[in-house]
């Protein structure tokens, strides 16, 4: 498929000088683009630099067959829409009016809306649920409110390209996944491209189909998710040096508590990462097993713990899983049955409540 999007050797700054060289990068019709990276690596500068708001240093933009240099504005206002929330400051104007804004590049000389305007604006409101703002004084608005609003000037204006800058910033985690929603609903069902930057770099691992890793005067990273993924890229972004990335939940996990573990965990079917959570929290080191390596406790465990015990997925734990595992518990002064019910295939953590009792070290069911 022929590339809707494209940036050649773009390099983008500010007063001729180039604070982000050789961005290249093509995007289809109907797909998503995420920026991530860190506060201050030149996520909006890139936006902006892609929206005219700020001059090219170097390269190129084009959308569609359109270099975006000398595109003439009221054209590019009917093919891209945009949400930097840091450049409207509407006076005395109702949510409505500025919703409507969108139409303006369709209206003729007078500006004056026709019903089908009023109507696309109507909708527009209702699909980011705004509609109950529609009279109400624009500054009066939270920011949250605000970037919900923006959301609908945009949608009006039926973009080919739709380029957003932080538009989850303000907004609660219901509105963060209605946003998201509209906006791959109007990707997949209008062929819109968007274009936008986030932190949360769980959504952006869900709602993206590609992502741009902004760090240095270079890309640091761009390709699929789960490609993003796979090489561990995130970490590597952001200069973790403490906690990690779990690219199987797109979640953050902080930091595992430090020295030898105190408490053992007996788990696994997803009943210990509760335990391994408040456990992290009290700061209190910890081991646990036995557990299949395919099993969603597994996951957190290595997160959290430098003493976990596997087991191979589908087939009967094996003694030496035990005897590691045995080990581990004998030298703590705790135990939690994370309450994972014992069959045969996971037995052997039955024979380690067992023990536990055997050797009188204290027992508690979950925590």
């Amino acid at each position: 498929m022929d590339a809707f999007f494209k940036t050649e050797h773009m390099a983008v700054g500010y007063n001729g000088q180039a604070l982000i060289r050789d961005i290249s990068l093509s995007l289809e019709k109907g797909k998503i683009l995420t920026l991530i990276g860190p506060n201050g690596a030149g996520k909006s500068t890139i936006l902006k630099s892609i929206t005219r708001q700020l001059a090219l240093i170097r390269g190129s933009v084009t959308v569609g067959s359109n270099d975006l240099a000398s595109w003439p504005a009221k054209q590019m206002a009917k093919s891209v829409a945009v949400v930097l929330t840091d450049r409207v400051r509407p006076e005395l104007m109702t949510c409505a009016e500025v919703v409507a804004m969108g139409r303006y590049p369709y209206t003729n000389l007078m500006g004056k809306l026709t019903p089908e305007d009023k109507e696309i604006v109507r909708r527009a409101m209702e699909r980011v649920h705004a509609q109950d703002l529609a009279l109400r004084a624009f500054a009066t608005l939270s920011d949250g409110q605000r970037q919900r609003v923006l959301l609908a000037r945009a949608i009006c204006q039926e973009p080919e390209l739709l380029v957003l800058d932080e538009p989850t910033a303000y907004l609660d985690i219901r509105h963060k996944i209605e946003l998201l929603d509209v906006l791959r609903d109007m990707a997949r069902e209008q062929g819109t491209t968007v274009v936008l930057s986030l932190h949360e770099i769980d959504l952006a691992m869900k709602v993206s189909d590609y992502l741009l890793c902004v760090k240095g005067e270079t890309i640091y990273a761009y390709g699929k998710p789960e490609d993003i993924v796979e090489k561990h890229i995130v970490e590597k972004l952001y200069d973790m040096e403490t906690g990690a990335y779990n690219p199987l939940f797109g979640s953050v996990e902080l930091s595992r508590p430090q020295g030898e573990p105190e408490v053992f965990v007996i788990a696994g079917a997803g009943f210990g990462a509760p335990v391994y959570r408040h456990l992290q929290k009290q700061r209190i080191p910890f081991a646990t097993g036995i557990l299949f390596e395919n099993d969603v406790d597994t996951q957190i465990a290595r997160e959290l713990s430098a003493h976990v015990v596997t087991a191979p997925a589908f087939e009967e734990m094996p003694r030496r899983a035990f005897e590691e595992a045995a080990a581990l518990l004998l030298s703590c002064r705790h135990v939690v049955d994370g309450g994972t019910p014992v069959g045969s295939l996971n037995r052997l953590n039955g024979e380690l409540l067992r023990l536990a009792r055997e050797r009188g070290i204290p027992v508690t069911e979950k925590l």
